[in-house]
């Protein structure tokens, strides 16, 4: 049976007075100490400084939220910084109202600002027994204000935690290490289990959330893929493209339907409440894709910045991480550690924003759907799986991530008390990461340049770049945050409309037709992590292996004996899918070997896996994966990546599952779509009522 969340100290009574008047004592000592030490600021008269910090108080308390709803968008992009700007020019008004206080400037204020809320945030931890006691007290505070009122017939709810990107291995090892020491309390006191499951031939996240939460990832080829009919290619973390990917998927019956939320993740599963999820940003998805949402504009993020103690800790904190990074880039350098990669330019100030930013604010959506009583929850915290493809997937810098979470983790499952439901917490992952240098790296060209080599393109010197970061989820909180018409709101949802495109990613913007980069006349290829796709445009539909040994020759016998090339799926006139590889093919339609099986290191449930994606009505022409060896554990991602996935081979494939004992056990997962089928199982076992037909549903709403 779960156990309740501990008891701990979770929270202590009689500290609110306390607090405010050695806020109100720490603050006024604090002017008196830089009406001293502050060149340009002087306090002429006995009282004043404890009208100011009265004054101060106020405006942080009152007017600093009412700051927020405006300057959100560039406080958020700024890890708050912005707000402390215009809360500045407030301070420089409440010293100009007062008489005799005596303050030079703009700069000297936003000094004063800054160190105003370093009092507070003092004094919050002087009153707390620990970090996490400061995280508490504010949830108390949330729960008188917002919580819903406590329901005894309710059946629990569940709170679906993914942490991205994170194996089945490395969390075992992790749990062992002391590396997620609250997956290892649940673990040793019984109330949970660790089970594994089996991801898609797809083993990434756009595959893999979209099965979990509306049940069909069918046609999903990766993370990106080309579409032959429209000339376009796909992207998970484009607006557009995600709402159209859920339009395709969505039934309106999803795992989130009926009241549940979705923070930080690619898709709504039909959420009524949903932030940071880019299916649904309202600015960028046309009408016709978009679902019907009942949560006011940044509802999870803006109630985290409200507070100015929770701006000032997480711009510190992003702080840090930037300077984290540099030293984890240096130490590889230093230590000529390999497989790595570049992680220079913009990366260390871009990785915060997932990694800090992202992360606290859909911890602060997922309490307050917790204080609401909301049936059902389900964020990703996309963290780990960010620092694991540039620094890999157990360096110390990715654990202290991995650890980081645990701890939001803890945190979340001891705030659930405060809720007026009981909750169950489900942690899980998408995927798993496989580790190994990068193609490009080590091979000296782009799978993309060599396959138009082969196809009698002009040779490219690509290098393979990508994007500094995974930062899908801080493009979509940029976007829900900028529905205004302004310039920097436009350029704002230029920048994410742009994301997934670039010189060297065959993109088409906005969908525009005949835009697809060809690497060679006629061809168009497309990667995804371990997966790369080879589609020729002159033929419609799917191109068979005859056609292909006519018209490039050298293209198929080269690829299957690249050192980087693992396996080939291909179409066959006479056979029907084939699977080839350097010694051996596999017929998938009859299960005929010949020669060495190319599927062997894959597992034994690779050949259904991609037997269903041959059936894919945009399945490429030609389907690639990297090259695992079971020996080193190791493949070349087709991205420049240290750790990576979107194929078959080694831990990508492997998610795992953390879930109460309570409830039953998962059995054998394969694919997403089966997990949804044990998630949905769940729900109904605690007594949440079906969704009800898509038919009834809409029959409702129109009466």
């Amino acid at each position: 049976m779960t156990t309740s969340a501990p008891k701990g100290r979770l929270l202590r009574g009689g500290r609110a007075v306390a607090r405010i008047l050695l806020v109100w004592a720490a603050v006024t000592g604090a002017l008196r100490l830089l009406d001293v030490l502050l060149p340009g600021f002087r306090m002429t008269h006995w009282w004043q400084p404890t009208v100011c910090a009265l004054l101060l108080g106020l405006l942080a308390g009152v007017v600093w939220p009412l700051v927020m709803r405006i300057a959100y968008p560039l406080a958020f992009f700024t890890f708050g910084l912005f707000g402390f700007l215009l809360l500045g020019a407030g301070t420089l008004a409440v010293f100009h109202t007062v008489p005799g206080v005596e303050i030079s400037g703009f700069r000297t204020a936003v000094i004063v600002t800054v160190a105003m809320a370093g009092v507070g945030a003092l004094i919050s931890s002087l009153l707390a027994i620990d970090e996490d006691e400061i995280f508490f007290r504010r949830a108390n505070r949330r729960r008188r204000r917002h919580a819903a009122a406590p329901d005894a017939d309710q059946p629990p709810g569940v709170v679906f935690l993914q942490i991205d990107g994170l194996g089945f291995d490395t969390v075992r090892r992790a749990i062992r290490d002391g590396d997620m020491p609250t997956f290892a309390a649940w673990l040793s006191e019984g109330s949970h289990t660790l089970t594994p499951w089996h991801t898609d031939w797809s083993s990434q996240t756009g595959a893999s959330v979209c099965g979990i939460l509306h049940g069909s990832n069918h046609d999903i080829l990766g993370f990106r893929w080309y579409e032959k009919d429209r000339d376009h290619v796909m992207a998970c973390a484009h607006p557009t493209d995600a709402a159209e990917i859920e339009r395709r998927h969505s039934d309106g019956r999803g795992l989130l339907s009926g009241d549940g939320a979705s923070r930080g993740n690619l898709f709504s599963g039909d959420a009524d409440h949903v932030s940071l999820t880019m299916s649904s940003i309202p600015v960028l998805v046309p009408k016709t894709l978009r679902h019907h949402r009942r949560d006011r504009l940044g509802a999870g993020y803006y109630a985290y910045f409200a507070n100015p103690i929770n701006a000032l800790r997480t711009f510190v904190v992003a702080l840090a991480d930037v300077f984290r990074e540099i030293n984890a880039s240096v130490r590889q350098r230093r230590a000529g550690v390999v497989p790595r990669i570049p992680r220079g330019g913009w990366y260390p100030l871009a990785r915060p924003g997932t990694t800090v930013i992202a992360r606290d604010v859909v911890v602060s959506a997922i309490l307050g759907d917790m204080l609401a009583g909301r049936p059902v929850v389900y964020a990703d915290f996309l963290g780990y799986d960010e620092v694991a493809h540039h620094s890999g997937i157990e360096r110390f810098d990715t654990l202290s991530v991995l650890r980081s979470i645990d701890q939001q983790i803890a945190r979340l499952h001891r705030a659930s008390r405060l809720a007026p439901r009981r909750y169950h917490v489900v942690a899980l992952s998408d995927h798993g990461q496989t580790q190994g240098q990068a193609f490009s790296e080590r091979f000296g060209e782009t799978i993309e340049a060599y396959v138009g080599r082969m196809c009698g393109g002009a040779p490219s010197a690509a290098s393979g770049k990508r994007r500094q970061a995974e930062s899908w989820q801080i493009n979509a909180a940029l976007a829900e945050a900028t529905k205004s018409g302004g310039l920097i709101a436009r350029r704002l949802r230029a920048r994410v409309e742009d994301a997934e495109c670039a010189d060297d990613r065959p993109r088409t913007t906005s969908g525009s037709p005949g835009a697809v980069t060809r690497v060679a006349p006629g061809v168009v290829a497309v990667v995804s992590g371990h997966v790369a796709m080879v589609s020729f445009t002159e033929h419609e539909g799917r191109v068979e292996l005859e056609t292909i040994e006519r018209e490039f020759p050298d293209l198929l016998p080269s690829l299957v004996d690249h050192p980087g090339v693992g396996f080939l799926l291909v179409r066959s006139r006479e056979f029907g899918p084939v699977v080839l590889g350097r010694d051996g093919l596999h017929r998938l339609a009859t299960g005929v070997v010949i020669g060495e099986d190319p599927l062997l290191p894959y597992g034994p449930h690779a050949a259904d896996l991609i037997r269903r994606v041959d059936t894919f009505p945009h399945c490429a022409d030609v389907m690639i994966n990297s090259r695992y060896d079971p020996d080193s554990d190791q493949a070349s991602p087709f991205e420049t990546h240290v750790g990576s996935h979107g194929g078959l081979g080694g831990p990508q494939q492997r998610g795992f599952v953390v879930h109460p004992r309570e409830l039953p056990p998962l059995g054998e997962v394969v694919g997403a779509e089966a997990l949804h089928r044990v998630f949905r199982g769940w729900l109904t076992e605690l007594g949440h009522p079906s969704p009800a037909p898509v038919e009834t549903a809409v029959s409702e709403v129109v009466s």
